[in-house]
């Protein structure tokens, strides 16, 4: 247990999480936006949300970017923020789902100038990855059919893979493109990306610098989805995560919520694979609203719970495991797992986090601070940041 505490301190010290900027403004459900004192303005307001959930976890360097929402006339006066905050610009996301013509499609429209705007859209997206130093394009499309008949579904396949090979095209050396899927909404007959496996589908005939997002909220209600983890790691096409929790129709609550033995499951497929490394190309992400909750406590509890289910999958004892898989104990190889995932990793985390300099209890910390007072008080007057902006 001592090495395997030692190896965990070590593995956890090199975990990093990104942010989303969106999570900094306000949003809602479908039937009501609820407002919150202090929240961020603009962009640069965003990062410095951002800055204090990496102050006082450690663990949460970068920031995800929302185009056109997190338009400013500068990017890199907007990158040189952020690194001055001790962050940096992560991915870039594209929005295809705010735009009038986007109402029957954007990437997949049977319309050739609305196909063309929003290929255009990723040339901004891809230029503002130039700006900021960021390497990768996220693209959730929301595109799909309400009716049977409404289009051609292998047509629009067709002209997706096309609008696709345009931006892929575009791309320098050094960056890729992540695509995301969708089981449904906000259309509810068919997705053109609904899963997995369509994502990679466009990923392989796309070429080496695109791979899968997978978001925790994105799938049918019992799906396995950590046995998609296992099978996009082995195949080398799993690019990002988006982590949430799926008790939205979509996602927007705390990760690890309200399953946090899935999250623990998801962990532990990523550590057997050894994909927790920096280098191994698997970007982790917040992708969050908070709706009801304050902005920063929310991302900093997620980050923890995040750290924490990590943690457990760390403590697996894979030789115990292994033994006992390979000698056919169902339930001496379950309880391998078990183990791990009912010990208390919050002393572990916290020596880590005192090891670094930094309150053994970043939540509590961060509630002493008096930020989120101050903030309240001084960001007063102007148009407070949300969903579309």
């Amino acid at each position: 247990m001592t090495d395997l505490r030692s190896s965990a301190l070590a593995a956890l010290a090199e975990q990093t999480v990104e942010l989303p900027s969106w999570a900094f403004g306000n949003s809602g459900t479908r039937f009501k936006v609820f407002g919150q004192p202090g929240v961020a303005r603009d962009p640069f307001e965003k990062l410095e949300d951002a800055a204090q959930v990496h102050r006082y976890t450690g663990a949460a360097p970068r920031v995800s970017l929302h185009i056109p929402w997190d338009l400013v006339d500068d990017y890199g006066k907007l990158a040189a923020h952020a690194r001055d905050l001790g962050v940096e610009i992560g991915a870039i996301n594209s929005n295809l789902f705010q735009d009038d013509e986007y109402r029957l499609g954007s990437l997949t429209s049977a319309d050739p100038a609305t196909r063309r705007r929003a290929v255009e859209h990723h040339a901004q997206c891809i230029e503002v990855m130039r700006q900021t130093g960021s390497t990768d394009l996220k693209i959730w499309l929301p595109d799909g059919t309400n009716y049977p008949g409404q289009d051609d579904l292998r047509a629009r396949q067709d002209r997706l893979a096309d609008s696709l090979q345009q931006v892929y095209a575009m791309l320098d050396p050094e960056q890729r493109v992540l695509l995301e899927y969708k089981f449904f909404e906000p259309y509810f007959y068919a997705m053109d990306i609904p899963d997995w496996g369509t994502s990679l589908v466009h990923c392989l005939a796309l070429g080496d610098q695109a791979t899968v997002v997978l978001d925790t909220g994105h799938h049918a209600p019992g799906t396995n989805i950590e046995f998609i983890v296992m099978q996009l790691l082995r195949v080398g096409r799993l690019g990002a995560f988006d982590f949430n929790s799926r008790n939205y129709a979509d996602d927007d609550l705390i990760v690890g919520s309200a399953d946090p033995f899935q999250l623990f499951r998801i962990m532990n497929e990523i550590v057997a694979a050894d994909a927790l490394r920096p280098e191994s190309g698997v970007n982790f992400m917040l992708d969050q609203c908070h709706n009801i909750e304050p902005k920063i406590p929310g991302q900093i509890r997620s980050v923890m719970n995040v750290q924490e289910a990590t943690a457990k999958a760390l403590l697996v004892d894979r030789d115990a495991l292994r033994e006992a898989q390979l000698s056919g104990d169902v339930l001496g190889a379950h309880g391998v797992l078990m183990d791990a995932y009912s010990t208390d990793v919050r002393p572990l985390l916290a020596e880590l986090r005192e090891s670094e300099g930094l309150d053994p209890d970043p939540y509590a910390a961060y509630a002493r601070s008096g930020h989120q007072e101050r903030i309240a008080r001084e960001r007063v007057g102007g148009r407070q940041a949300g969903w579309g902006a």
